[in-house]
């Protein structure tokens, strides 16, 4: 009985002392300076990133009608609200978690964090501008400063492009830790390939504003000749898990649930992959999967079909309602209508990227265990992007222009996004593919298509050849809508897209409102004039004339 008082005794006496030690000003369950765990820091700033991507990328889909625009106008669709939860996400969770990361990183040589960091840091930079043109930066995460102003959109390019330059330089020396990399698991030459990819994009992005400079970087780009390569894709990945957490794509899982719904797919775009060019895109399957594979027939689902088209959509030739007669089932640009009981009529996510169902002529709803049950991917930067961006560059850039070059990276882009659609979707569903369309039988349709797209190129005038770049690299951005939107404005290809169904539809977007939660909490903030205000490298003619 002595020993066990005696015992307890000394544990309650170090309860005291360690009691006396601790300060109690920090919260002892909250991660702290001293505490945080690097690795722990890096995976959730990756995660996030890939939220950031989807958020952003959804508003550039559904502009360059990837997807269907709801709301009747522009001005409907677009508004600050809209967007609080892409600032927040970009300021208070990835752009702050990588300055904590790098006052920790440096002391201790954690060079692969810190490039890892740098690199996401200068895609979402870009990508602010690329939404917003000028936002808050050098002061925006000074815990010392309520209302940071706004820096020059085109020195915030600067300083991705220098966070670019750096990263480079620390996926190549030594390292005193390497984190838990969910991108390239640890393939740190692929990050190097990844950050001339990114400085491509950057470039391409400022030819209007400096054409010269541009000119330079891209040769000196392509002199190096260290962009990412088949399997050398950047793409997040997405599991299959159903809950704590769900893991799967979120297109998936807004979308394969009993009962269907989820987006509605645009038609215009169905239209292109179906019906434009006289034959099927080989990508349609992946891309679209029809839950009916004929056209519905009752008003009551699908109301547009007891509705004669717009005036200015006859005077136009687009198609309206359905793209065809095959069951491929979305809305039109700027379609504001209810929603009728039709979640397992519409068509849906295929298995590229979203992990869907592959298309074969079966139809059947759709469920969270079709197809790849939700295993898909974030295609942020593929190799066939390199190459049609590099097409662009030699098309559009008077001082290195070759129009022979030009075809030569068209081809190579539409070939590239073919290969990696149809072996991304064979993981989980090649029994199911090649019952419908064996490897052999998909190349010959390639083949086919790419043949066709260059005579179409060949006979096109000079002045109009960069369309059919501008309308492939668009075909194969699919789920990625920053690129199309980036495109969309610097080139304006591929042009001619379906009007909104109201003759006037209000302004197109050039760039979006600041968030609401910036204006309410920022005593600098100051809200645009218009959404028709371009961003700094767009010097594209302003208006609806060149956009819409």
């Amino acid at each position: 009985m002595k020993r066990r008082i005696y015992s307890l005794f000394i544990a309650l006496s170090l309860l005291v002392v360690s009691a006396c030690d601790l300060n109690l000003q920090d919260d002892p369950n909250a991660v702290t300076a001293s505490t945080a765990d690097l690795n722990l820091v890096m995976n959730r700033i990756q995660i996030d990133f890939a939220a950031f991507f989807n958020a952003t990328g959804d508003n550039g889909m559904r502009l360059t009608r990837m997807l269907n625009q709801g709301s009747n106008l522009y001005e409907q669709a677009y508004v600050p609200v809209n967007f609080n939860g892409i600032w927040t996400n970009a300021y208070a969770n990835i752009l702050n978690d990588i300055k904590f990361l790098e006052g920790r990183a440096e002391p201790v040589n954690f060079r692969r964090h810190l490039g890892m960091a740098r690199t996401i840091r200068a895609y979402v930079l870009m990508t602010l501008v690329d939404y917003f043109n000028a936002v808050p930066y050098s002061a925006a995460l000074d815990p010392n400063e309520f209302n940071p102003g706004y820096d020059d959109p085109a020195a915030i390019y600067a300083a991705a492009l220098a966070d670019l330059t750096q990263a480079k330089l620390d996926f190549t020396e030594t390292s005193a830790g390497a984190p838990q990399d969910l991108f390239y698991s640890g393939t740190w030459a692929n990050w190097v390939k990844l950050t001339n990819s990114l400085q491509l994009k950057l470039h391409l992005n400022r030819k209007l504003v400096d054409a010269a400079g541009a000119a330079s970087a891209i040769t000196a780009l392509v002199a190096e000749n260290n962009f990412i390569e088949p399997g050398q894709e950047f793409v997040y990945r997405y599991g299959t898990n159903l809950t704590d957490p769900d893991s799967r794509h979120p297109r998936f899982g807004g979308q394969y649930q009993p009962g269907g719904g989820g987006d509605y797919q645009s038609t215009w775009y169905m239209f292109h992959l179906t019906e434009e060019k006289g034959f099927d895109d080989p990508r349609a399957r992946f891309y679209l999967y029809r839950q009916v594979v004929a056209n519905p027939t009752d008003p009551d689902q699908l109301r547009c079909l007891g509705e004669i088209a717009p005036g200015h959509y006859l005077a136009g030739g687009f198609p309206f309602c359905l793209p065809g007669t095959r069951g491929y089932w979305g809305r039109d640009h700027l379609n504001a209508e209810g929603i009728p009981p039709d979640g397992n009529g519409r068509t849906a996510w295929g298995a590229y990227p979203a992990g869907g169902k592959y298309d074969d002529n079966r139809g059947g709803a759709v469920s969270p265990t079709a197809g790849a049950a939700g295993a898909g991917i974030q295609p942020i930067m593929l190799p066939a992007f390199v190459d049609f961006m590099l097409a662009e560059a030699y098309q559009t850039i008077a001082s290195i222009k070759d129009t022979a070059k030009a075809k030569v990276h068209l081809e190579a882009g539409m070939r590239k996004s073919f290969n990696y659609v149809r072996a991304f979707a064979a993981i989980s569903q090649s029994a199911a593919i090649n019952a419908v369309e064996d490897l052999a039988t998909y190349n010959r349709a390639v083949d086919s298509y790419i043949t066709f797209v260059n005579n179409e190129f060949d006979a096109a005038a000079d002045a109009r050849k960069m369309y059919f770049i501008g309308r492939e690299y668009w075909l194969a951005l699919y789920g990625n809508g920053n690129e199309s939107y980036n495109l969309y404005r610097r080139t304006g290809q591929p042009d001619g897209m379906q009007p909104g169904l109201l003759a006037n539809f209000g302004d197109f977007p050039r760039s979006l409102f600041y968030p609401n939660n910036h204006l309410v909490t920022n005593n600098r903030a100051v809200q645009k004039g218009s959404q028709r205000e371009r961003v700094f490298w767009d010097t594209n003619p302003e208006g609806n004339d060149w956009v819409y």
